[in-house]
């Protein structure tokens, strides 16, 4: 029996050809954003012709960009991709965050994580004059915020020790995690109690309690935020239950789109 083309549907129902092209894509991504083609043959197993192929059709339509190193990147058409779906991804979840807003009289926010930094893609602002306010698509080290936490504690320590080699961990204020030590600590505490406290590390004065959602597509995370004086820790133990359960929701959203 001959073997199935390129193109052909595999025993899975997918087309081969296809699930190359997103392993380059995300082996690329999980890279940091650049390898070599030898370097992507090693990890694919799959013939170097095969690859040059594949990556020179991406080429022609953007999606991947040659360095002067010989290196190849990820495209500036994937930016494109990037910012639709991830305002579809805010706007699904934006009617779960004002009901965050609204039951815990805070502001709620939903973030994942987007070339080692992470992103906030919706936000329900609380209804106090004073409030935390964060602009959706506003990028932050993980490291020093509560979603950023969450976001890195479903990721293994060898991942996250990547990040970190590659982003490093500027201090946001005097509170926040200095040492990878301390911020794998932290991962294991957030992992075993479910989730994880800001305190003061993004911002001096803010106070934030963040939980996983499961199910989404990439590492994501819901919190709750505002001034230290309204969310102390007795607010995170009313409010830590109320964020799992809609973050749960959120997840169900997610995998049935």
């Amino acid at each position: 029996m001959a073997a199935p083309s390129p193109a052909s549907p595999n025993r899975g129902g997918t087309v081969q050809s296809v699930d190359r092209t997103i392993e380059l894509l995300e082996l690329l991504a999980d890279a940091g954003g650049k390898a070599s083609l030898s370097e992507l043959a090693i990890k694919t197993e799959l013939p170097l012709p095969t690859i040059h192929r594949l990556i020179r059709t991406l080429l022609a339509h953007g999606y991947v960009r040659q360095l002067h190193s010989r290196q190849y990147a990820l495209g500036p058409r994937l930016i494109r991709l990037g910012h639709g779906a991830g305002r579809q991804f805010g706007s699904d979840a934006l009617p779960y965050l004002d009901r965050v807003a609204r039951d815990l009289g805070e502001s709620a926010n939903l973030a994942t994580i987007d070339r080692d930094m992470v992103v906030y893609v919706a936000q329900a602002s609380s209804s106090h004059s004073m409030r935390m306010f964060t602009e959706v698509g506003r990028r932050v080290f993980p490291h020093s915020t509560g979603v950023g936490k969450a976001v890195l504690a479903q990721l293994p320590d060898s991942e996250v020790l990547e990040i970190v080699q590659r982003i490093g961990m500027p201090p946001a204020t005097d509170k926040s995690l200095s040492t990878v030590e301390e911020l794998l600590a932290e991962l294991a505490k957030i992992r075993e109690q479910g989730f994880a406290i800001d305190d003061g590390e993004q911002e001096v004065g803010v106070r934030c309690f963040a939980v996983p959602v499961p199910g989404a597509p990439t590492p994501t995370a819901l919190s709750i935020s505002g001034p230290d004086g309204r969310v102390t820790m007795e607010f995170g133990d009313s409010a830590v239950p109320v964020l799992q359960e809609i973050a749960g929701e959120i997840g169900e959203v997610l995998l049935a789109g």
